[in-house]
């Protein structure tokens, strides 16, 4: 039920297109993978989804087991049925939230309420303050309940200004942790249905992320995940961080790097070798007016949209090309919902859309002219290396 081909990789880069197959389907790739944190993406459908071009989405682990429980959605036969969701799904393990929402409060209790062991994180939900633990055991357990095509392993994200100590004590804490998941997996899970990819770590240290990729890609997994990236550290550092990482990860693997969603990022690590991303990015900023078109991204509450009356989009499902900005900015200004819904779809389409186009640059052996033409036009970054 699992298997990796690359179709393709570009001449002058390590950019690959290739076919991911997972138990509920294909998935071109490279892919975006939008975030349904709590079993939904923010304010649309799986028709609307499917529609607009998703072919496989993310759910949180750690969400999902505080409310509504993975014993819930077992009980509807995993995540796929109870959101009405056909096509693949890939969960993360709920570390990062756990790290992430450490000071939420919740009542007057405002004190760090996680606590990292060596056999896994002990945490407070920031629903109602019950104690929880994640071992390497329970993540996989409550990701069986879920039923998710890709699993992924309980890691340390380490903050992004750590010193080399602490990098090296959330790695080894990571591959120790990884090696288990791997076990629970096999002891838990029918390998036909579900598999689990291991996460790399080690901050922005180049020797410890090369030692983090070598060690995962030895452990064995139909793929691996890039993690700790995208939390802070500057889009050149990150970058560079990928360059040290693929030279030790199988070619046949499909490579993961968690969090990103900016079209720049999509072109610059694809560029390097990535072939999956994910993000709650353009749905959260579509909550704030923001929008992508072909020169970068806008905010429609700018003045100067008051009387635009050009389409927000050039999608053409769901009428999305009809409305003006001016019109979702007004929308957007009296908080409107319909506002928000129209952005969403615009964003993800966006991105979808985009990824197809790199995916076909790809193949048709134009990727490096197609990256150099998109910064031609693109203003929120520019590469040292064109």
């Amino acid at each position: 039920m699992f298997d990796f081909k690359v179709k393709n990789t570009s001449q002058n880069s390590s950019a690959r297109a290739g076919v991911l197959t997972l138990p509920h389907g294909k998935v071109l790739t490279p892919v975006f993978m939008p975030c349904g944190t709590k079993a939904s993406v923010k304010g649309l459908n799986s028709h609307e989804l499917e529609t607009l071009g998703c072919q496989i989405l993310l759910g949180n682990t750690y969400h999902l087991h505080l409310r509504p429980s993975s014993e819930l959605i077992a009980e509807h036969q995993g995540l796929h049925n109870f959101m009405q969701w056909n096509k693949p799904i890939l969960t993360d393990s709920g570390g990062y939230q756990a790290f992430s929402l450490k000071n939420m409060s919740f009542g007057n209790n405002k004190s760090n309420t996680l606590k990292i062991k060596d056999n896994g994180i002990e945490f407070r939900s920031y629903l109602d303050g019950s104690r929880h633990f994640f071992s390497p055991a329970e993540v996989v357990r409550i990701q069986k309940n879920l039923g998710s095509d890709i699993m992924m392993a309980i890691d340390v994200c380490a903050p992004s200004d750590s010193d080399v100590f602490a990098a090296t004590k959330a790695m080894n804490l990571t591959h120790n942790w990884a090696y288990e998941c791997m076990r629970e997996h096999q002891k838990q899970c029918n390998a036909n249905l579900q598999t689990l990819f291991p996460i790399i770590q080690g901050v922005t240290f180049p020797k410890l992320r090369k030692q983090s990729a070598a060690f995962i890609n030895s452990l064995g997994s139909f793929g691996v995940a890039i993690g700790g990236l995208s939390v802070g550290e500057a889009k050149p550092v990150m970058y560079e961080m990928v360059d040290h990482i693929m030279p030790e990860i199988d070619k046949n693997k499909p490579r993961y790097l968690m969090g990103v969603g900016t079209p720049e990022d999509f072109i610059e690590n694809v560029y390097r070798g990535v072939d999956m991303f994910d993000c709650v990015l353009p749905t959260r900023l579509a909550r704030h007016g923001c929008f992508y078109d072909e020169t970068g991204r806008k905010n429609i509450l700018n003045k100067k949209y008051e009387r635009d009356m050009s389409p927000i989009s050039e999608c053409p499902h769901f009428g999305l090309n009809t409305y003006s900005k001016a019109y979702v900015r007004h929308l957007l200004k009296e908080k409107e919902v319909l506002g928000m819904r129209i952005l969403s779809m615009h964003n993800l389409w966006f991105l979808f859309d985009f990824m197809k186009q790199i995916r076909e640059s790809i193949l048709e052996n134009k990727f490096v002219e197609f990256r150099k033409e998109f910064y031609n036009r693109w203003a929120d970054f520019k590469p040292d290396n064109l």
